[in-house]
């Protein structure tokens, strides 16, 4: 199993909308990418949470059974969409794969 976990901060203001709207919509776009393609074994979305002290504002937490499907994962036209959104909005961004 291959774990891939991303970490994103966001700019304040990107593509004409403020912090929160854009995390909204990177939110929605990546909600649409849970189950995409066979093999992929978790997808989870989340945004930090009001009260904690974050470094990050949304985290993708996802595995896959093979290389071969986070492959297929990263080229599928829907993901490649929402990181073409995510670079425009992004501070930062953080990525960590793995064997699990």
């Amino acid at each position: 199993m291959i774990k891939h976990i991303v970490f994103f901060k966001f700019l304040d203001h990107a593509e004409g909308a403020d912090k929160a709207a854009n995390l909204a919509k990177a939110k929605q776009m990546l909600d649409a990418c849970v189950d995409l393609v066979p093999g992929m074994t978790l997808m989870e979305i989340a945004l930090a949470q009001p009260g904690f002290d974050c470094t990050y504002d949304l985290v993708v937490n996802s595995a896959f059974e093979n290389a071969a499907a986070l492959d297929a994962y990263q080229n599928h036209p829907v993901h490649v969409a929402a990181k073409q959104f995510l670079g425009k909005v992004k501070q930062e961004r953080q990525c960590m794969d793995y064997t699990a």
